[in-house]
Parts: structure tokens; C-alpha cells; sequence
């Protein structure tokens, strides 16, 4: 649990976070798609709130990710915003906005911070999203980086068993993770 004290009323920022990081404390996260739960959220005191692309099978009853477009996650990412004063919010970019053309990644996450106001954007991925990341960074929009079990995969993997049991598949994961982590 985050160490979290009801007088610290203070927005955190990704420059809080580092510090809280540098000084080993516990950093909370939770999920929330709407402006009651993530009322809730901030006022428990979470450092972060993700507005995730599993808005669409929790909110919108689909079986996959996939099918959450980028207006579906501006509208959750305005809803969660309305209602937070302390927590970070990060927004997801769904499946199809940042893949393979780093200038719709861009146009995605500049979208995304304008009209949500959120804090950070999220996007799965290391090395296939290079471009995009390296674009959206030199924009000034922070990144939180989702390396393992990705969802937006599902066709590619099958499942949503966890990955990186076989030495090669581990071994990008860590190369993965040691590039978000160069990069910014």
C-alpha cells in the first residue's frame, strides 16, 4: 500500500514518483473507467490511477481489448480526470493507435493528453514500438511502458497465460524493459 497520508494532499507527479521510487517507497496503482470509482480511488489515497483499455470488457462487455477505440478512451480518461486531485492519471492508447506508424502514436497520445488532461499515456510494448515511443517522448508526454502479459497481443499469443516462461522469450522481456528504461 502507498505510503499514502491523509494530510499529503499533494499532486503526484512523475517527478514524485521518481523520488518515491529513489527512497524505496511503495508506489499504489489501481484501475478505474468512471468518475465515481475513481473518486473513490484518489480519495483512498492510490498514487496512480490507470484508465485502462480494459474499459472494454469491463465497461462495454467485449471479450478482448481490442475493440476500445481512441474517442472510447478519451471519454473514460475526461471521466476519471473530473474526479481526481491527487493521483497521477495515465491513459491507455488502445490497439491500432500507436502500432507501426509512429506519427499516428503521436497525433494518439497528443489527443489523448489535450483532451483528457491526463498525466501519462500507457502502450504495450519495447522494441516494436521504438519509433513510437522515441516520438511521443520528444513530444514531452510521458510514457508508462506494459511489458509481459499484454492483452492487446491476444491474437498474437492466444492467451492470456503469463509470458516469458521459455529463456528467449525472458530474455526480450529484460531487453525490453532495460530499453523503456533508456528511453525515458
Amino acid at each position: 500500500m502507498s505510503t499514502y497520508q491523509p494530510e499529503d494532499t499533494r499532486k503526484v507527479t512523475t517527478h514524485r514518483l521518481f523520488e518515491m521510487k529513489s527512497r524505496g517507497e511503495k508506489i499504489s496503482m489501481l484501475t478505474a473507467y468512471d468518475y465515481s470509482m475513481a473518486k473513490i480511488v484518489d480519495e483512498a489515497g492510490m498514487d496512480i490511477i490507470l484508465v485502462g483499455d480494459s474499459a472494454s470488457n469491463v465497461m462495454a462487455g467485449n471479450v478482448t481489448t481490442l475493440p476500445i477505440t481512441l474517442d472510447q478512451m478519451i471519454y473514460h480518461g475526461k471521466s476519471v480526470m473530473k474526479a481526481v486531485r491527487r493521483a497521477l492519471v495515465v491513459v491507455d492508447l488502445p490497439f491500432g493507435s500507436y502500432q507501426g506508424n509512429s506519427k499516428e502514436a503521436l497525433c494518439s497520445a497528443i489527443r489523448v493528453m489535450k483532451e483528457t488532461h491526463a498525466d501519462c499515456i500507457k502502450l504495450e510494448g519495447g522494441a516494436e514500438v521504438r519509433e513510437s515511443i522515441v516520438r511521443i517522448l520528444s513530444a514531452g508526454i510521458p510514457i508508462m511502458g506494459h511489458l509481459g502479459l499484454m492483452p492487446q497481443s491476444i491474437n498474437k499469443f492466444g492467451t492470456y497465460n503469463v509470458r516469458a516462461k521459455e529463456e528467449a522469450e525472458a530474455e526480450k522481456l529484460i531487453q525490453d524493459a532495460h530499453l523503456l528504461e533508456e528511453l525515458g
